[in-house]
């Protein structure tokens, strides 16, 4: 990352950024390019992300900065930690929501079995979190005018991904909360937008039912190939940035160009080999989702 160009594009500025873990993790990425940019960065996550991610080892990264532990969940937590952000760092310009998970998903409840207790907290862990900070970081007056609210989306929010299962619910309710706190944020020039980024491998990512098979798929049907989750990161800098001042309520791809395509010459090819492969049409049970059966 040193030999990277920087422009210093979030010089004088202060924000948080929810949820990262590790390196593999987008926030961790987030973090590390907007203090490279020139930002003042504080980090958030739960506390047990202390015992099983390298959360010290960013804050190190970023100019020994300052950790706050909270559980987005939970109202008093986000108060709490605001409140303590407000204390080490002061206002802030900009806020990041990298925040999601689903215990239904990591257990392979199929959707159509979902245990709701499980699914109300997918909802909301990675959902009504974002409501949640925007709202309590209002009440404690922590979020400067004309700042830039991010948060991480994906593509099932609008597509069925069959093992994305209740996520795909959980991202539809996050950018359905940026549109409902857009226009509310606007009258102080604030922005909220949300990012859907390629499959990436992190640790959340990684434990999605047959993950490794989205990833290869979509980077072969994306003209530009999977976005790294670095380069997700860089993206994220332009959004936290004046650059983008008049973008708001909206969900930006950063995909390759994979939600813009119908399909491409090979994987059509490929489809089409399949189909007349009796075996191994089988072998991937091509018959059970036949509509014409």
């Amino acid at each position: 990352m040193p030999d990277k160009a920087h422009y210093g594009l979030l010089k004088g500025k202060k924000g948080i950024v929810f949820g990262p873990l590790d390196e593999s993790s987008i926030g961790w990425q987030i973090a590390l390019h907007a203090y490279r940019e020139g930002a003042e960065v504080a980090i958030s996550n739960i506390a047990t992300a202390l015992r099983f991610g390298n959360i010290q080892e960013l804050a190190e990264s970023c100019g020994n900065a300052p950790v706050i532990m909270c559980d987005a969940s939970k109202d008093e937590d986000v108060d709490k930690a605001f409140k303590e952000l407000s204390e080490k760092l002061g206002s802030v310009d900009f806020i990041v929501h990298s925040i999601g998970m689903s215990q239904n998903i990591r257990k392979q409840v199929p959707y159509e079995e979902l245990n709701y207790e499980w699914f109300m907290k997918t909802l909301n862990v990675s959902g009504i979190s974002l409501h949640r900070l925007v709202s309590f970081a209002l009440k404690n007056d922590v979020l400067n005018d004309g700042g830039s609210i991010l948060a991480l989306s994906y593509i099932a929010s609008q597509r069925n991904y069959w093992t994305y299962s209740d996520m795909g619910d959980a991202k539809s309710l996050l950018e359905s909360i940026v549109r409902s706190y857009g226009p509310r944020l606007a009258k102080r020039g604030i922005r909220i937008n949300t990012i859907s980024q390629s499959p990436t491998y992190t640790k959340a990512g990684s434990g999605i039912p047959g993950f490794e098979k989205m990833h290869e798929y979509s980077d072969l049907m994306s003209p530009l190939g999977n976005a790294s989750a670095e380069e997700c990161a860089e993206y994220a800098v332009t959004l936290l940035s004046d650059l983008t001042r008049k973008v708001t309520m909206q969900n930006l791809f950063h995909d390759g160009g994979y939600s813009s395509m119908g399909a491409t010459i090979p994987m059509i090819r490929l489809a089409d080999e399949a189909l007349h492969d009796e075996e191994l049409a089988a072998k991937v049970g091509l018959e059970d989702f036949s509509p014409s059966k």
